[in-house]
């Protein structure tokens, strides 16, 4: 009996000891209003559209200039493509956009978020915008939806460019950051979903990166105060990063030019994955960057725009 009263206490102090520390981990949401005092910015731009999504996106450079749409990965924003807004806005209308449960995008919490859905809804977006065909380019999870859209919506797109992005899962890395793996547990997810995410993110970006000096405690900051927009951590949660998968089949039927740029050192989706890319579109161009990781628009944002920049300016009388 002695045995068991102590294997019992035991059990109630570790229950105790997880019970405190998840309630110091605890993280509420953070109103819309205060995020939006904080993060939006003059050139902020809201649509509405369809499911109650209220998207938010960032629109720099002439009004009648060629369209460029940027779609940044899971997790994370419009935001961090500062650096490549900088250097294409000059030639470009530039929309870089927040997918629902990311950024300042506002949408209920049961959101079907789903890399297809994300295609539609960036065609809705240009729809409601009247514009006529686009660029768009994508990073990681937002590479994922830019290839969906050249699939679903073909004659939208006249130009197509890949970052990192998503697709090939069995060149996807064997040891993900620890959100992900956490996310392949249910349990996991409701934890993610009510807990300051800051440490998992801040782990999760160390390894998006060779050049740790990029991530700025107010670039780390800005990822974890955004996730916490009302009905942003679901909508993550729902997500399967991995499930997005791709063949050549259906990438052959992509005949528009597009630029594949990769991180030699991308610690998340191999480099391999770059050359299937590469092999499967018929008018493909690959870059690769040497000691640079996941986020190249991020962490070699002069260099990378400037590739974009030459791609689009060397197809403009195709």
């Amino acid at each position: 009996m002695k045995i068991v009263a102590v294997i019992a206490g035991l059990i109630l102090v570790l229950l105790l000891i997880a019970g405190g520390g998840w309630l110091y981990l605890r993280a509420p949401d953070i109103p819309v209003a205060d995020l939006q005092a904080q993060y939006g910015r003059a050139n902020s731009r809201h649509a509405d559209l369809s499911g109650g999504v209220r998207l938010h996106y960032l629109e720099s450079g002439p009004a009648d200039a060629p369209v460029l749409f940027l779609v940044h990965g899971f997790g994370d924003n419009g935001f961090s493509w500062d650096g490549w807004t900088q250097v294409l806005s000059a030639n470009h209308r530039v929309i870089a956009l927040d997918l629902p449960g990311h950024g300042l995008t506002e949408a209920p919490a049961d959101f079907p978020a789903a890399p297809d859905r994300y295609a539609d809804l960036v065609e809705e977006l240009a729809v409601k915008l009247g514009l006529g065909r686009i660029a768009i380019a994508g990073n990681s999870l937002g590479g994922g939806v830019a290839w969906q859209l050249a699939v679903r919506h073909p004659d939208r797109l006249s130009r197509l460019i890949l970052v990192d992005a998503a697709g090939w899962p069995t060149v996807s890395l064997q040891d993900p950051p620890l959100a992900f793996k956490l996310m392949r547990y249910q349990w996991g997810r409701d934890l993610i979903a009510s807990i300051d995410n800051k440490p998992l993110i801040r782990e999760g970006l160390k390894r998006d990166v060779v050049d740790q000096s990029v991530l700025t405690e107010a670039f780390i900051q800005r990822w974890a105060d955004l996730q916490r927009l009302p009905g942003h951590r679901p909508i993550l949660m729902s997500l399967n990063p991995g499930s997005l998968a791709v063949s050549n089949e259906l990438l052959a039927g992509i005949k528009i030019p597009t630029l594949i740029l990769w991180g030699e050192a991308d610690q998340i989706i191999e480099v391999a994955a770059a050359q299937k890319f590469k092999a499967a579109i018929p008018q493909a161009e690959l870059v690769i960057y040497p000691n640079v990781g996941h986020l190249p628009q991020w962490e070699i944002p002069a260099r990378s725009a400037a590739d974009v920049a030459r791609f689009l300016d060397s197809s403009k009388g195709e």
